[in-house]
């Protein structure tokens, strides 16, 4: 057995399912990164195009109070855009661990109502290349009302050293089962993934290899869609995956500072975790109990006890995302309201960092965040518009298509499909559709309803 194995080349770029590219294919993809960029500002200055848009400026002087702001946030977030990519082009995978260097690890799977799934998730874990002896796997039955007991307890029988399983009496949350897990487990290194996930076989090894450093606190694995052939959703959703496990992700971990490792595949430091559970636990919001969002909020808790949170490419895991309108608005919100959360106690954090990382940090969320008061009074604007002049929205809809081409070219790089285009259809599905969930996550930040897992 190669205990050295590396899924990705050194100096290649990495397809979705672990294939190196190089030679010409990458240049392609820059080249239509740069035509992207070229044609979207010809395209804004072009008068022709903007007229109605000038026209309408002109008559209603007010709306200049909402476009010049937005002028300026769109310069600073194509400037961002351009330091992020430059990262992003850089980003190389660490090496994976070696076996014989690797650490005692628990794996922690929390699972509530998981059914058949949590069976694969369990032997993805127990069949992933890890030395015998150091590797366990914690399984906890987060008071499941169908037969996930009962698939657990069939795998601990099959895998006697491996599983071990937990119940909780009744539901209390994935930060309750996750915090058993942890009370219980008995390595070095924490992993965390979901039940309704799958890892790679190299993905356990792939994340002990950047903890070799003392300063790294955790490692973002790469996230991508099970079931990404069930219907429309989760194919967009496989594209918006790639752009932001793969891109922002490595773009972050170029300043060492990935700020949110998700629950479906990180690993971390076992001492740090036990210093900040019971903070991370018992956590709190406007004298709220914190019931969602506990992967971004145990980042932010590795970040303030001053440790680097980094993303790990070859550690490949696929977790199932909702296939329906219904079940994607609950995952959003319960996202949206972490995000919320947790932005604000980065505020805090922040300057924790090392300076130029800090100066990075601040100006990366400024203008990430401006992003939400800028695009919703665009969006008041443009309807205002669209109102008193119909040919306007020909021309909004062509932008949304124009930035959205422009950001599929970095799914291309990662991954050569025609799945490209879901990325585009994503763009006005969100748009036109899932506007709403951040206002209203924000303004019920402190609500616990439509937090199923």
């Amino acid at each position: 057995m190669n205990t050295t194995q590396n899924s990705e080349a050194a100096s290649g770029v990495v397809s979705f399912d672990g294939k190196a590219d190089s030679g010409w294919w990458p240049w392609i993809i820059y080249g239509g990164v740069l035509l992207g960029v070229l044609a979207t500002i010809l395209l804004n200055l072009n008068t022709t195009f903007l007229h109605p848009v000038v026209s309408i400026l002109e008559k209603h002087r007010w709306a200049k109070v909402i476009v010049y702001p937005s002028v300026l946030w769109a310069a600073m977030g194509f400037l961002l855009t351009g330091f992020r990519t430059i990262l992003w082009l850089r980003y190389r995978p660490l090496p994976q661990a070696s076996f014989d260097e690797a650490p005692m690890m628990s794996v922690i799977i929390p699972a509530f109502n998981e059914g058949p799934m949590v069976r694969k998730s369990i032997v993805s874990v127990a069949s992933a290349l890890y030395p015998l002896g150091r590797l366990e796997i914690l399984v906890v039955d987060d008071g499941s009302k169908d037969d996930t007991w009962e698939h657990i307890q069939s795998c601990a029988r099959e895998f006697p050293d491996l599983v071990r399983p937990f119940r909780l009496p009744r539901n209390c949350g994935k930060r309750e089962a996750l915090a058993l897990g942890f009370e219980n487990a008995r390595g070095d290194v924490f992993v965390t993934i979901d039940s309704d996930s799958v890892i790679e076989r190299n993905a356990l090894l792939a994340l002990a290899g950047p903890l070799r450093d003392p300063r790294v606190g955790a490692v973002s694995g790469r996230v991508g869609v099970y079931n990404r052939n069930a219907g429309v959703i989760p194919r967009m959703l496989h594209v918006r995956f790639i752009l932001s496990f793969d891109m922002l992700r490595a773009a972050e971990s170029g300043y060492r500072t990935v700020y949110c490792c998700p629950g479906a595949l990180t690993a971390y430091r076992a001492v740090l975790v036990r210093a900040v559970m019971h903070d991370w636990r018992n956590q709190r919001f406007l004298g709220a109990i914190c019931t969602t969002g506990e992967d971004r909020a145990l980042t932010n808790w590795i970040l303030m006890r001053g440790y680097d949170t980094l993303y790990q490419s070859s550690a490949l895991v696929k977790t199932m995302v909702p296939e329906n309108y219904s079940k994607l608005c609950r995952m959003f919100l319960r996202w949206d309201r972490s995000y919320i959360r947790e932005e604000l106690r980065f505020v805090r954090i922040v300057w924790k960092r090392p300076l130029p990382v800090r100066m990075i940090a601040m100006v990366e969320r400024a203008i990430t965040n401006l992003r939400y008061p800028v695009n919703y009074a665009s969006l008041g604007m443009f309807v205002i518009f669209v109102a008193s002049r119909p040919q306007v929205l020909p021309r909004f809809l062509l932008s949304i298509g124009l930035l959205s081409f422009f950001y599929t070219a970095y799914f291309l790089r990662t991954e050569r499909s025609l799945h490209f285009f879901y990325g585009v259809l994503y763009a006005f599905f969100s748009t036109f559709t899932l506007f709403w969930i951040f206002p209203y996550a924000f303004f019920t930040v402190r609500a616990r309803s439509w937090l199923t897992r």
